[in-house]
């Protein structure tokens, strides 16, 4: 498997492990000293960064574990990347994508049964973020990790407390 597409595979992980709400091996990802930070979009071409930059791999499982919000019932989420821009230089790469994540919501099953005329599937799925990951890895021992994540959002991010 060439090295864009294994950079490729990390961020394809990145975005299972963070549909999951799996810390453990979405730090995994992570080299001991990455950061990550989450910028707004302020304008043209602008970001404002919210929020302190996470740091290393068992801080980023940290707030993974306890910063995002657990899926309800019948929820879940699916990020999606497109157009990678991939750069890789020796042991060093570069990844820009754009993402979408959309919020799926499944209807649950009525008690007597679906109603007369129900066909297809029961719920709804909408876009709720969007933006570009920016991020840079290190081949480390074979394996490449993430040492420094940006995530640019197109639309204003709250954070708790802030």
């Amino acid at each position: 498997m060439s090295d864009e597409r294994k950079v490729q595979e990390v961020l394809a992980q990145y975005v299972r492990t963070t549909d999951r709400r799996d810390g453990k091996s979405h730090g995994a990802l992570y080299t001991d000293d990455a950061t990550v930070q989450v910028f707004i979009k302020t304008g043209q071409d602008a970001y404002e960064q919210t929020g302190e930059p996470i740091i290393g791999a068992s801080g980023v499982a940290y707030a993974m574990d306890n910063f995002m919000a657990p899926h309800p019932e019948g929820g879940s989420s699916h990020h999606v990347t497109a157009d990678h821009i991939i750069e890789v230089d020796g042991d060093e790469a570069h990844v820009n994508a754009q993402f979408v994540v959309f919020e799926v919501r499944a209807t649950s099953r009525p008690a007597d049964g679906w109603p007369e005329g129900a066909f297809g599937i029961q719920g709804t799925v909408r876009p709720i973020e969007s933006g570009y990951y920016d991020t840079d890895l290190r081949r480390i021992d074979g394996e490449w990790k993430i040492t420094r994540h940006r995530v640019l959002h197109d639309m204003p991010y709250v954070m708790p407390g802030a």
